[in-house]
């Protein structure tokens, strides 16, 4: 099965920034879509950032202006740059793939990394 390996979780303090890197196990799968989604404390898994193959991108609000997110196809990696944390960014953001096969979309998750913002 493909893995995705989250890493680059950890403790910051507001205002400080973090890198987030998604690895898949199998670089010759074609993703078509690659981002990330956070589950904070109390509230539903959400949509964070994403990436097309085409490099079409999408932020939720929340996120707008702060975080980056890109992708190496080469490696089939994705990155999320996360500037200027704040204490609400506090998550366990997972790393999602999907990827077109016959019969549907084929979709694999990452184990997820803590992403703590605090002073």
């Amino acid at each position: 099965q493909v893995q995705l390996e989250e890493s680059g979780g950890g403790l910051v303090q507001p205002g400080g920034s973090l890198r987030l890197s998604c690895a898949a196990s199998r670089i010759d799968f074609d993703f078509n879509f690659m981002g990330w989604f956070r589950r904070a404390p109390g509230n539903e898994r959400v949509l964070v950032a994403a990436i097309t193959s085409g490099d079409t991108t999408n932020y939720a609000d929340s996120v707008k202006g702060r975080f980056t997110v890109s992708r190496d196809n080469a490696k089939n990696t994705v990155y999320l740059q996360m500037n200027s944390l704040k204490p609400e960014d506090t998550a366990v953001y997972y790393c999602n793939a999907r990827r077109q096969i016959l019969g549907g979309t084929q979709e694999y998750w990452g184990q997820g990394t803590q992403v703590t913002v605090s002073s």
